[in-house]
This record gives structure tokens, sequence and C-alpha cells, in this order.
């Protein structure tokens, strides 16, 4: 069994909406039924015991190794703890060549658990050892490494819960909520609203007490010191007990509490200054530790914090009974637990000799033993929720705090005897004030209710209505995707939003191109997602991006299929038949939102059969209004967009809304049909996002084909008194839409300039010859950039197959060169002559054909 092309499908994608592995692999006749290999499956189940029922493949009882290697995948992970419940082995149309697709909920983990599955395969084939618990605790470990830490997590989940997207922009916890200029940003418990500032205060110490202090919020008293000598000079000044600890530490490390003699302050001041070069010295305020949460102008959620401790049973070791706590499935190592594992180090062997003892100690039935000063849950202390009994003065004074600083999430850490009543009145005070606070003891705390912490951070960053989504158009089909895309977003545009729109000739904000090159797939979809000047998106969704990786985003508002036609690209991914190109193409229809809008050509019957399978409502378009499909449509109630009388029609119940076609300059008057149809759909787009008729008639009036503003897109010039029509047209539908234009513009002599791209199968690259061999006098081939794995003459070879026998062609001729055939073309030209030009390089091509019209 040979596993290759494994890849990460990163959005909704052909097979699910779920994020997944896929990969190809080649299974042996031997391995194409687990029945051909004696022993095999008691093997393996003998190393995965867990392992899911295997199901029969097809309509017999075989089991090809390839759905093996899919259970297995899928199970290892399961039984690693990481949610995930889908998986899928299809067989190609080559023998014994399966697609493999196993969900994953982070992509190190998928991959990983679909090689440690062939290893598991393997060693049952071969009869050789399989360590499974060392396999679950490889992708635990790496879990544990690579996903969202319970903060972060939090918040994704009560963002998800809201149905805003996100997206993580690192591999640690920076992540961004929403889309273009809605987005917001966070960092663990940090927004992008916090001012560095406010962040640089909390971290002083020093300068925070003076801030509280001025805003009448009651602090400990304290200074900063030099050395031990000053150090106990401050603890005298203050008065004893004192705390030591460094000026902008956090999780309490190099914190020494309840100082009391000059030893001790040596000793603290030198565990402080191993975090940092500034110590201070403060009052020591007895009572107990209190975290409390503010988010925005409000106390969220309060927790009472306990350092690290045991209680002795009189029978075992403080070691020993450090162990057993140890063994609470509470208590981990990282931040996936509600507790932390309490360490037995340096530090609580100091705390120990404080109170007389030391690890081998065996303390009395009873007596608490306290393994810290400090009570941060990351060194093992534990967390008691008191939200609910929290005095309101209390909960004013953490939100002065906040405020004086100038944090939207801030940790207020105050000890006091009790939250039951206010600061003043039990000589407690403020100690510090936290940016980024941890999150985890008021969403799991150790003992108590736990808080909605995630929701109340997305209620500050979002409305109570906003999704923090901006309209986004998938477009696709077989032909005028790259028109519709743009036109659409031109109406976007002249709407008042800025609009980010990618095609097959790259990336544009505002009508800038930021990127070049073929740009329909969904690296640059997420690239005008992030960008923060965006208010709208259209997107040119090809089969190739959807194939690679999936959709760029989990829904849209309105999904566009143009066409499918004959197809394209067919043989290409095992994408082999119209039925198969129509599941992948109806993806974006699959994956509109609940009340948006699937924009499908109703004169196609392969894409009118994807109205059935979107979760959003329906406008059919088709130049024919009087179809059955369209009739049916309307009396419905749905909305319909078809042409009557000159007029683009736009009709839903009884409303009517008309454009005239002759105010449409790329519909030439409604001559070119094609065009007329990647206008209907444009508007069917426009007209679902919201746009107003006014500005998508401004839109439509003002979007004219040229080079400049739909480069390749039947762009017409003026040469010597002929006419040059430059198109990117490439397969079959394409060129016969072609034709049925140019054959209603007049010409004394009709010439064709093609050359076919090497990844089509033969019968397309023919069939193209063969629809031009019956409506032009000359036809010019080529050869250049575009034989994509051909060889040298084959391309040009079967264009020439196709003009065999051709009604109307009189004279052929091939040419090394796409620009040498342009200027060939040219130089054949008379006045009253028509030439369609089919270009490859389509910036190189415009660009040399505006040079010969300027020359001219």
């Amino acid at each position: 069994m040979e596993v290759s092309r494994v890849r990460a499908l990163r959005g909704p994608n052909l097979w699910s909406h779920h994020t997944s592995v896929e990969a190809i692999v080649a299974c042996t006749p031997e391995e194409e039924s687990i029945g051909s290999l004696p022993g095999f499956e008691t093997r393996l189940r003998a190393r995965f015991p867990q392992l899911g029922q295997l199901q029969p493949f097809g309509h017999d009882d075989t089991i090809p190794l390839a759905h093996v290697l899919e259970i297995a995948a899928l199970e290892l992970q399961a039984q690693a703890g990481c949610p995930v419940t889908f998986s899928r082995t299809t067989a190609t149309v080559e023998t014994g060549i399966y697609q493999v697709v196993v969900e994953y909920s982070e992509e190190d983990v998928g991959r990983l658990a679909l090689e440690l599955a062939r290893q598991l395969i393997e060693a049952a084939r071969s009869d050789a050892p399989f360590d499974l618990q060392a396999a679950l605790a490889q992708l635990r470990d790496l879990d544990e490494d690579v996903r969202l830490g319970p903060s972060t997590g939090s918040i994704v989940q009560a963002a998800v819960a809201r149905n805003i997207p996100y997206r993580r922009l690192t591999e640690g916890s920076l992540v961004m909520f929403g889309w273009g200029s809605k987005q917001r940003r966070i960092q663990a418990a940090e927004i992008d609203a916090t001012g560095a500032i406010a962040e640089t205060i909390a971290q002083d110490k020093e300068l925070t007490k003076k801030l509280l202090d001025a805003a009448g919020v009651p602090v400990p008293l304290g200074r900063t010191v030099t050395d031990p000598i000053d150090a106990w000079a401050a603890a005298q000044e203050i008065g004893l007990p004192v705390v030591i600890k460094p000026k902008d530490g956090n999780q309490g490390k190099g914190v020494t509490v309840n100082i009391t003699t000059r030893e001790q302050i040596v000793a603290g001041f030198n565990a402080a200054s191993e975090f940092r070069d500034d110590v201070m010295v403060e009052r020591y305020l007895p009572g107990h530790d209190y975290r409390l949460l503010v988010i925005g102008d409000k106390l969220v959620a309060a927790a009472r914090r306990d350092p690290p401790s045991v209680v002795g049973d009189g029978v075992h070791t403080v070691r020993q009974l450090v162990d057993t706590v140890n063994l609470d499935p509470r208590r981990g190592s990282g931040h996936s637990t509600s507790l932390t594992r309490i360490r037995f180090d340096d530090i609580a062997l100091a705390s120990l000799a404080k109170q007389g003892m030391n690890a081998d100690s065996v303390p009395p039935k009873g007596q608490r033993v306290i393994l810290r000063n400090n009570a941060n849950l990351s060194t093992g202390g534990s967390a008691t929720d008191v939200t609910d009994d929290v005095h309101p003065e209390v909960a004013a004074r953490a939100i002065a705090a906040a405020h004086m600083v100038g944090l939207d999430i801030c940790g207020v850490d105050l000890v006091c005897d009790s939250v039951l009543k206010p600061i003043e009145d039990q000589r407690g005070g403020i100690v510090e004030v936290n940016a980024a606070p941890g999150l985890r003891m008021h969403l799991a705390p150790s003992f108590g209710k736990p808080r909605a912490i995630g929701e109340a951070i997305v209620d500050m960053l979002f409305e109570e209505d906003d999704d923090g989504r901006i309209p986004v158009v998938a477009v696709t089909g077989t032909n005028g995707k790259t028109t519709t895309v743009r036109l659409i977003a031109h109406m976007l545009g002249t709407s008042g939003l800025r609009t980010g729109m990618t095609n097959t000739d790259g990336v544009y904000i505002e009508g800038r191109r930021i990127d070049s090159g073929d740009c329909s797939g969904p690296r640059s979809a997420r690239n005008v997602l992030l960008h923060p000047d965006v208010d709208a998106a259209v997107f040119e969704t090809a089969r190739g991006g959807l194939l690679r990786e999936g959709l760029a985003f989990d829904r849209c508002q309105v999904a566009v299929v143009t066409n499918v036609g004959a197809g394209d690209h067919l043989g290409l991914n095992y994408i082999t038949t119209l039925e198969d190109l129509a599941i992948l193409k109806r993806v974006i229809v699959q994956n509109v939102a609940e009340g948006g809008m699937a924009v499908l050509n109703a004169a196609d019957p392969i894409v009118a059969d994807m109205a059935s399978f979107t979760r959003g409502d329906v406008t059919f378009f088709a130049q024919d209004g009087t179809l059955p499909l369209m009739a049916m449509h309307r009396a419905q109630g749905r909305r319909a967009v078809f042409v009557e009388d000159g007029f683009l029609v736009c009709a839903q119940g009884k409303f009517e809304h008309r454009i005239p076609l002759a105010e449409v300059p790329i519909t030439r008057g409604g001559v070119v049909g094609f065009q007329v149809e990647n206008v209907m759909a444009s508007v069917a787009a426009a007209w679902g996002v919201g746009i107003s008729w006014d500005k998508i008639a401004l839109g439509l009036k003002t979007f004219v084909g040229e080079s400049d503003n739909a480069p390749g897109r039947f762009n017409v010039f003026d040469y010597r008194g002929a006419t040059l029509i430059a198109d990117y047209g490439h397969n079959p539908d394409a060129i016969s839409a072609l034709v049925s234009a140019v054959e209603n513009m007049p010409a004394r002599r009709r010439s064709v300039v093609i050359s076919g791209a090497g990844d089509r199968r033969d019968q397309d690259i023919t069939q193209q010859t063969q629809i031009l061999g019956a409506a032009f006098d000359e036809v010019l081939l080529y050869e250049d950039q575009c034989q994509r794995g051909r060889a040298d003459g084959e391309v040009v070879a079967l264009l020439r197959q196709g003009l065999q026998g051709a009604v109307r062609t009189g004279h052929v001729e091939e040419i090394q060169g796409e620009f040498v055939a342009i200027d060939r073309a040219l130089a054949r030209l008379s006045e009253g002559d028509l030439c369609l030009i089919l270009i490859d390089q389509v910036d190189e091509a415009l660009a040399h054909i505006a040079k010969r019209v300027a020359e001219a």
C-alpha cells in the first residue's frame, strides 16, 4: 500500500464541511480486499482493539486496505481525545487507486494520525510490534502543543456559537474573528483595542499602584529596591511583614510573601532577581488571594485562589501525598486541564522548611501543608468561584482599577479576608492589575460554578446583531466566471462598498491589483478576507483550488454557478464525468448561509438541479423567461432574471424591475449572448447582496468590457478598419459562445488565432477547431507556453485534426509563438475584416495587441 499526495482540506470541500486530510492510496491486487491477507484483521485488532467496524466496499464484501487506513486514522484521533467523526474512502477510475479522506480538528494531528495508521497496518501485515499507547501519547502531546489553550479556545467557541467566523493567524493564540473591515483580533485574553501603554502600565507594578491610589483604590504601600540591604530598609519603613516580587512579573514568578526576617528578605530578593532586575517590596496584606475579572465595564467573574497544599494522613510522607494528589485526572502538565500538577521543586522544599518539614516528613492527620506561598493555578494551586459573593463596592473598585490602567480585559488581584464586604472595611488592597489574564480558573474552577467568559469577551467585541461577516459572493462555472466576478465587484463598488476580488488575473482591492497570476484559489480569497479595508468580497472559485484545499470561507451570502455545459478539465484529479464536475461545482451552493442566495442557470439542467442542495433561497436566470422551470419558480413567488423585449427583467411575485440591455455596454445591445448571461448572473448576485436598483444600473452602465477592466473577456479593438476581438476562451462551450457572438457582428472575412491547453482531453482540443472550422475563413494555429505536459507539436496536431473537413475554413497556418501568430493575423487583415484572437498569456498578449493598435 502506497500513500501519496496528502492534502489538507482547510475548508468546506468536495467531501464534507469538515476540515480533513485527503490522501491518494494505491493498493496492490491482493490489498484490494483484506480477505486476501490471511490473519490480517486478527493481528490488526490485537494491536488496536478499539478499531471501529470495517464496512464492505461497494456491492460485495471486499474491504480494501485503503478503507482500513481511513478507519484507523480516524479512530486513532478519537482515542487520543480529538473530536472527529467523519471519514470516507472512494475508489477512483484507476484500478487499485483510492481517495481516503479523514476529518481532523488540528491539521498536524490529522497528518500524524494518517502516518501512524499506515505504520499500524504495516505492523499488522508483517506481524511486527506496534506500541499503541506510545502512538496515542504522541497524538495527544502534539494536539496539546498545537491546539488553542483554554482561554483562547473559550473565546473561539463562543464566537462559533454566534456564527462568527475565525482564523488562527499564528501557531500561537493570535486569532482573527470576522472578515475584512468587520474583523477583530485577540491574542489569548487580550484584544486589538488594548493599548500598548495600558499594557506597559500593568507591567509596572509601582506605577500601577500610584495610579490606583490616585483613583481612590486601596493598594499596599511599597517601593522599588536596589539590593537586599535596600530591601530590608524598605521593609522597616513599611512595617513587617512584607512581600517581595519582580516589578513587572507575572504568574506569581519570583514572589515571596509574609516575610518577617532579614534572612527571608535576602532570599526573597534573590528569588525575584532571577526573573527581573527591578524588585519591589510592599506591605504584606493578610487574607485570601482573589482574582477579579473585569471585561469592559463589568465584573464578570471572581475566584478565590488557594496555594498548592496537601493534607496529612499520619502515614504518608509529603512527597507521597503530592504524588497522590497529582494522580487527580483534573491535574495535567499544561493548560488543558482545570488543575495543574503540584510542582515538587526548590520553592516547594523552601516552603516546607519554613514549616519545619522536608519531603520525607509525615504530617499528622488533618494538618494542611502549604507547598508554595503564591496561589497561581500554573503552580498547582486551586480556584473556587466566588462571583456571586462579590460585594458591589468590591466590584466597583475592580472596575475602577481596570479603567484607570486602561485595560479592556483585566485580571485584578485582590487580597482581603472576604469579598462579601468592602475592601476598606478589612484593610485589604489590590496588589496587581494584569493584562491578558488567564481565564482557566473562571472557565473550569476547581470548585464552584464555571463562568461564560468567552461569551462575555465576544459580546464586548461584537454587537448583539453583528456576526463579523461581510457579504461574500462565490462564483463558479465552466465559462463566464471572471467576467461575472468583475461585474459583481464593480456593482458592489459602485454602491459604496470597498470590494475585494479574486479571479484568474489576480487579487484586487477597490479596483487596485495587489497580486497577479491565477488567484482563483482559497489562499488568495483568505488574503482578501484578511484585508481590513474590505467591506465585501467576490471570489472566482475554480475547481483546482477547491480540490487542493476546499473553500476559504465556511459560508457565503451568494453563490453563483454560471454554467457547466459540456464541462472543462475533465479527466484531471479524478473528476472524469459531468456528474463529478457538478458535484464539485455545487460545493459553493451547499455552503450558502441560511438566508443567503444561490444564483443558478435555469437553462443548464445540471446547474438547475443544484437548487435542492442549498440552505438558502434560489434565483434562477435564463434568457428565456418562459422555460417551465422559470415559470414554476416565479409562480412560487421566488426570484427570476430573464430577457424580454430588449430588457433584462428581474422578477419576484408581482414585482418586476426592467433594465434596458441597450444601457449595458458589454452586451453590445444584447447581441453578445454569453455576456447577457454573465450580466443576468451578476445582477441576480447584486440583488442577493441587497444592492439598490439605481446602483446596479449605474454599475452596468459604467462597466465596459475593455482590456483594462475585463482583460481577456471579449475585448474589442479597431485596427485599420478591421475588428479585433481578444478572448481567453479555452473550451468547446466557450468557443461556441464566441462563435455565436461574432456571427452577429458584420465582417467581410473572418479569421481566428488559436492554441490549445495541453491539460484538456484530446477530444476537447479537437472539438474547438471543429466548431471554428464552420465559422471562420482563416485559422492560424500557434504553439507556445500552454503545452502542459504535451510533447512539442502534439496540441497543434490535435487542432489541425479538428479542421479536417471544415465547411468554411480555406486557409490554415501553423505558427510557433503566440505573439508571432498575432502579428501574422494582423498582417493579413483588410478593412471590414474580423479577427478573433484566443489569447493564452492574457496580460502580455493584450499589451502586444494594444501596442500594435496604437502603432496603426
